[in-house]
């Protein structure tokens, strides 16, 4: 990967799903970085496809020592509206929705600003389900991540 203004530059992909929605759900994530790749995979036993969408980009960011420079790319609107839209108005009305009510998974969209604060974060949207090859790969570690959890339970 290219190293400009001393960043490095990150890739990260995910995705989250669920076995009913809520249900037992599990997310996906890809890091490429200087041509390597790791991948991330986890499961809740009670959860929604909102959370693990947004627990997916979260792990991933996690992982990262350093201030880079970084693109998640999702196929979930929810999650880069909310970080690119949504999150200055929650912010400014108390975490509150347009609605006046208080929005939703508030802990993961906190611990996403936190996680993102050392970085210069982009965030991508592609449509799922339509041959995006790591977008693709997401979606099975995730569901993989479900069955190996009822499995073990």
């Amino acid at each position: 990967m290219k190293q400009q203004n001393s960043l490095t530059e990150v890739e990260i992909f995910c995705d989250g799903a669920c076995s009913g929605n809520p249900g037992p759900g599990g997310y996906g994530t890809i890091l490429r970085c200087r041509g390597k790749e790791k991948e991330l995979s986890g499961a809740a036993t009670e959860t929604t496809n909102n959370r693990m969408e947004l627990t997916a980009a979260l792990e991933g960011l996690r992982q990262l020592t350093r201030s880079c420079r970084v693109t998640i790319t999702t196929d979930s609107q929810y999650l880069v509206k909310g970080m690119t839209e949504w999150l200055p108005g929650w912010q400014r009305n108390g975490w509150k929705n347009s609605k006046k009510e208080p929005v939703l998974n508030r802990d993961l969209w906190e611990a996403l600003v936190e996680a993102s604060k050392p970085h210069q974060v982009a965030w991508q949207w592609v449509r799922g389900h339509a041959g995006h090859a790591e977008n693709e790969r997401c979606d099975t570690l995730a569901r993989e991540a479900i069955s190996a959890m009822q499995v073990r339970n």
